[in-house]
């Protein structure tokens, strides 16, 4: 069973899911809210760091309602019940993705920092820093998931300032919380009536009190540190909406659930080019993205036509970087112009067009299926002949993408001279209907 990890709303007919994954995040203000059209669930992150902690590949969680359980504000009651239940050892091998790059994630304007190193196995570190007494400057490291996650961070509660109680309540967010399965840190004097409508607002029965230690009644911390803890915690969680587990070392700071989603969308690009190398490269020692032979397992194109030598770079509906090597030998230059070879325009643009040809059938599970036709060309600019031993990097970026129908900003260069530049319309085709 290769699930990955799903969610399933068990209160609404047909039992829709809703896999656990980036593309199916609605929404990062406070917790993670993952969704198909109008079926939600909230504050997922305690869920996927329990699942994610204990190296769970597959699993499908069943729900009722659209919020999983509070608990105790940790990830700890939902460790304790999938290990109550068992965990099935499969046979097929981990998929690991191994960083081999540095990733880096930046919010000046948040002071957010985020960098993501290669690593032998994955680790994280984690500083905060808050003008407020009770949490000041926290830092913690996590070097063994499967050693320290179940003991050293599972249980680290939840936390929030006084001044946000009232409005993650109004907001709908924090429903069946108390002052039991959260630390409520006080930023702010509070009178008697503040202190009443307060213990209203949650349902308390029992006296609220402003505590010495900062802690909303006194709470003590299971861990000196675990405001930072749980961060790191809800970082293990977002993470997990990568769909695969990493190899890395994972450097943060003052991050929140907000960046830790970009930068899952940054991993999670660098993970789409090593799916796309993997299905189509047969050598990746070689320097090249995509060498001539994995190209001709995407494109139809063959000699003396196939003007694309190596992909250098490919971002998945982003952007593509292709490289042409001009020869002397090639077949066109014995007419266009003889005593004067020059590489005529019309081939230019066809090479530019075989290289987002490749942008756009990389996605396709068959692209030897499939033909990239061009319907149009806008704003042509020719700025630099091509001669033979010139080399031409073909830069695209993906202006839209419907179905099957794109639009692509295209340049070319020899080294860095701009040659031409174009504006692509082209269409995804079946070969037997072209």
């Amino acid at each position: 069973m290769n699930t990955g990890i799903i969610f399933k709303r068990v209160d609404i007919p047909d039992s829709p899911e809703i896999k656990a994954d980036i593309e199916h995040v609605l929404d990062i203000s406070r917790g993670t809210t993952i969704g198909i059209g109008d079926v939600k669930i909230h504050t997922v992150e305690h869920v996927l760091a329990a699942i994610s902690g204990l190296e769970i590949d597959n699993i499908i969680c069943e729900v009722e309602g659209n919020e999983p359980p509070v608990g105790d504000g940790s990830a700890l009651p939902f460790v304790e019940v999938l290990l109550k239940a068992g965990l099935i050892e499969q046979e097929a091998l981990r998929d690991y993705l191994i960083i081999d790059k540095t990733i880096t994630y930046s919010d000046p304007s948040k002071g957010i920092d985020i960098v993501v190193f290669p690593s032998d196995e994955f680790r994280i570190t984690f500083m905060v820093d808050y003008r407020n007494p009770a949490l000041g400057t926290q830092y913690t490291s996590m070097y063994s998931m499967q050693e320290e996650f179940a003991t050293e961070f599972a249980a680290a509660r939840t936390f929030c300032f006084l001044h946000e109680v009232e409005e993650l309540w109004k907001a709908g967010l924090i429903q069946g919380g108390n002052i039991d399965n959260a630390l409520v840190i006080i930023d702010r004097e509070m009178d008697d009536q503040e202190i009443d409508d307060l213990r209203k607002l949650f349902g308390i029965d029992q006296n609220v009190h402003l505590s010495a230690n900062g802690i909303l009644n006194g709470k003590e911390l299971r861990y000196y540190n675990e405001p930072v803890r749980h961060k790191a915690l809800d970082l293990i969680g977002d993470l997990a909406l990568l769909g695969v587990p990493i190899k890395a070392h994972v450097m943060a700071a003052r991050s929140g659930h907000g960046a830790n989603a970009e930068l899952v969308k940054l991993i999670r690009k660098e993970y789409e080019k090593k799916l796309i190398r993997k299905k189509f490269q047969s050598d990746p020692s070689k320097g090249a993205f995509l060498d001539a032979e994995a190209i001709t397992r995407i494109l139809p194109h063959r000699y003396p036509f196939l003007l694309v030598d190596k992909i250098m770079d490919l971002v998945p509906g982003e952007h593509v970087v292709g490289i042409k090597n001009v020869t002397i030998n090639e077949p066109f230059f014995q007419g266009h112009f003889p005593g004067r070879p020059i590489m005529p325009g019309v081939l230019i643009i066809e090479a530019m067009a075989q290289v987002g040809g490749i942008l756009l059938l990389n996605a396709e599970s068959e692209p030897e299926e499939k033909y990239v036709v061009f319907t149009g060309l806008d704003n042509v600019r020719f700025r630099r002949m091509v001669f033979p031993g010139d080399s031409i990097r073909f830069e695209l970026e993906m202006g839209a993408l419907r179905r099957s129908m794109a639009k692509m900003y295209g340049r070319a260069y020899v080294g860095d001279q701009l040659a031409c530049e174009a504006e692509l319309m082209a269409a995804i085709v079946d070969r037997t209907k072209a």
